[in-house]
C-alpha cells in the first residue's frame, strides 16, 4: 500500500510531495521548500517513515529547496536531474532511471522545456506523475529564462507526459488557485496552452507573450540550488527552541514529554487550562502549576510574564494544544504544550497536588 501526502508552502505556492512503502515504510519526498523542513521533518517522524531519497523536479527559481536541509537531518540522499547543473547531489538522474523506496519505485522521465533538467516522476503502476514546473493544471511553467524553451516544452508535454494512460493522475509543482491535481485525459483536452489541436507554433506564439514579471527570489534562489538548498551561511531553516527539550508537531505545536517538564519546572510558568473542578479534582495538578481555564486564557493573558517560558497542560494535552495558539496570538513567542497531559504525567509518577492515590 502506498502512503501518499501532498503538502503546501503558501508563500511560493509549491507543493510538495511525500510517498512511502507501508509495509517497509521507506520514504521518498519530492520538491520540498527549505522553510517547510521543520513541517515535513514533523510529518515524517509521526509516520514512523524513513525517508531515504529527496527529489527535486529541477533547479527552482522561486524558492530554496529543502534538499540538503533534509539530508543534515535524516541522513537521507539527494537525487536530481544529471543535466540540472547542480552540486552536491548524491545520485543524478537521466532518462529511464528509477528511484526505489521499500517495495515502491518511481520512474524518471525527462521533461525539459522550463530548465534543462527538469523531470517527471511516475510511480511504478502509472497511476500518478508529478511534473513539476513543466505541465501544471490547465497551464505550464514558464520558458523565459533559465533554458527555457517553448518547443522542448511542448515535445516533453506530447511526446513524454501525455502518453501516460489517461487516468494517470498529474500532480504539478505549483498552483495558483488552489487546485491540486488533474489527469493526463483532461489536459489533453482542456488544457488551453498545450492541450487540444494546440500546435507547436500556437505554443510558442503563448508562452513568447506572456509578459511576467521576474522571479522574486530567483537571485537567492537559483545559487542555492546549484548546491542542492545549501545556504551560503550553512544554517539549517528556523531556530531550535533552548529552554527545553522539544519536538515539533506536524500540528504546528511545539511539544514537551512530562519528564522533561519536571526537570525545568522553576525554570517555566506552567499554566493549567483546565476547570477548576479538575485542577482540584482526582488527577489533582502539577505543583507550582497556575489555573487559568482555557475560555478566559485570553483575557488573563496579561497575568502571565513574557519573558519566561510557558508550558500549557491539560488532562490529555487537546486544550493545552489550544493554549498555546491563543498565547501566541497574545504575544507569547515560548510556548510549549505538555504531551499527554496530566494522564500522562501521573502515569509516569511525577510528583501531583491533591488527587487520588
Amino acid at each position: 500500500m502506498l502512503i501518499f501526502r501532498q503538502l503546501f508552502d503558501p508563500t511560493s505556492s509549491t507543493y510538495t510531495y511525500l510517498l512511502a512503502d507501508s509495509d517497509t515504510r521507506h520514504a521518498v519526498l519530492i520538491d520540498p521548500v527549505f522553510e517547510q523542513v521543520r513541517r515535513d521533518g514533523a510529518l515524517i517522524e509521526e509516520l514512523g517513515l524513513e525517508l531515504c531519497t529527496t527529489l527535486d523536479t529541477h533547479v527552482h527559481a522561486d524558492h530554496v529547496t529543502g534538499s540538503w536541509a533534509l539530508k543534515q537531518r535524516f541522513g537521507c540522499k539527494i537525487a536530481l536531474s544529471e543535466v540540472s547543473g547542480a552540486e552536491g547531489a548524491d545520485r543524478y538522474l537521466k532518462d529511464g532511471d528509477t528511484v526505489e523506496f521499500g517495495a515502491r519505485h518511481l520512474n524518471i522521465l525527462s521533461t525539459p522545456g522550463h530548465t534543462d533538467g527538469c523531470v517527471t516522476y511516475v510511480l511504478d503502476d502509472r497511476s500518478k506523475a508529478f511534473t513539476g514546473d513543466c505541465l501544471l493544471i490547465r497551464g505550464s511553467g514558464r520558458t523565459d529564462f533559465q533554458q527555457g524553451s517553448p518547443e522542448l516544452m511542448f515535445r516533453s508535454v506530447h511526446d513524454k507526459i501525455f502518453c501516460l494512460p489517461a487516468d494517470c493522475l498529474l500532480y504539478p509543482g505549483h498552483d495558483y488557485r488552489g487546485l491540486t491535481v488533474t489527469s493526463v485525459a483532461e489536459e489533453r483536452e482542456f488544457n488551453p496552452r498545450l492541450g487540444g489541436k494546440l500546435s507547436v507554433s500556437d505554443f510558442a506564439g503563448y508562452m513568447h507573450n506572456l509578459g511576467l514579471p521576474h522571479p522574486k527570489q530567483i537571485d537567492v534562489a537559483v545559487p542555492a540550488n546549484l548546491k542542492c538548498g545549501q545556504p551560503a551561511d550553512g544554517a539549517l531553516p528556523g531556530d531550535q527552541p533552548d529552554w527545553a527539550p522539544l519536538s515539533y508537531s506536524f500540528a504546528g505545536i511545539w511539544e514537551i514529554q512530562p519528564q522533561a517538564l519536571n526537570e525545568i519546572r522553576d525554570k517555566v510558568q506552567i499554566v493549567d487550562v483546565r476547570g477548576k473542578d479538575e485542577f482540584d479534582g482526582p488527577m489533582g495538578h502539577i505543583p507550582g502549576a497556575k489555573l487559568i481555564p482555557l475560555d478566559k486564557l485570553a483575557e488573563r493573558s496579561s497575568k502571565l510574564a513574557k519573558d519566561k517560558p510557558i508550558v500549557a497542560v491539560c488532562r490529555a494535552g487537546g486544550r493545552s494544544a489550544q493554549a498555546t495558539v491563543i498565547l501566541k496570538r497574545e504575544g507569547f513567542t515560548e510556548l510549549a504544550n505538555m504531551t499527554g497531559g496530566m494522564l500522562l504525567w501521573r502515569a509516569q509518577h511525577l510528583d501531583v497536588v491533591g488527587g487520588e492515590g
